[in-house]
């Protein structure tokens, strides 16, 4: 089954049965694809009205890539960064949308939740090299391609821009379905 009807049936089923949709978006360094699911995933569900918590996570520390950050800046995203190193960014999608708060961590960090969710692997490295996500009551494959192989090129915000929309746009499809269903 492709990625968006597993994941349209995976949260429709988890809300009609009046359990908790906890979807944490895992790739390896919680870099880019991770953090822009994330955040879309989150705008996504407060925009169609379905109770869904969203996060992010790795399996290396690194940082939010200041090229996403950017990018979804461009999307008009309201960011503000706190800290060094391993920053904490706050997102805002509208005036009065709760914050996302989108910086590198591990998917089992303690800002995570620690069983009840569902990984979604949204790197293929991340899906072929974590074959068990503890914690998880399910897993949903839904790989995208790295923007990173595009650094330091003259396509750059291009393509960071491109994914993040492919992101946006499938995950507000996925919500999108989800409330035609509940």
């Amino acid at each position: 089954m492709p990625a968006i009807e597993e994941m349209v049936k995976f949260i429709s089923l988890k809300i009609k049965k009046g359990e908790e949709v906890r979807l944490n978006f895992i790739c390896t360094h919680n870099s880019r694809r991770s953090q822009f699911s994330q955040i879309w995933a989150q705008t996504a569900a407060d925009y169609y009205g379905i109770p869904a918590n969203c996060y992010s996570g790795g399996v290396e520390v690194t940082a939010f890539n200041e090229r996403a950050v950017q990018a979804i800046e461009r999307d008009g995203f309201q960011v503000s960064k706190s800290g060094n190193g391993n920053p904490v960014y706050s997102v805002r999608w509208g005036e009065n949308s709760f914050p996302i708060l989108a910086f590198s961590k591990v998917y089992d960090d303690k800002s995570n939740p620690q069983s009840g969710f569902t990984a979604v692997m949204t790197c293929d490295h991340a899906d072929e090299n974590c074959p068990f996500i503890p914690g998880a009551d399910a897993r949903i494959a839904f790989r995208f391609e790295d923007p990173k192989a595009f650094d330091d090129t003259e396509l750059e915000g291009e393509k960071y821009t491109e994914r993040s929309h492919q992101i946006g746009a499938e995950l507000f499809l996925i919500f999108k379905k989800v409330k035609e269903l509940i």
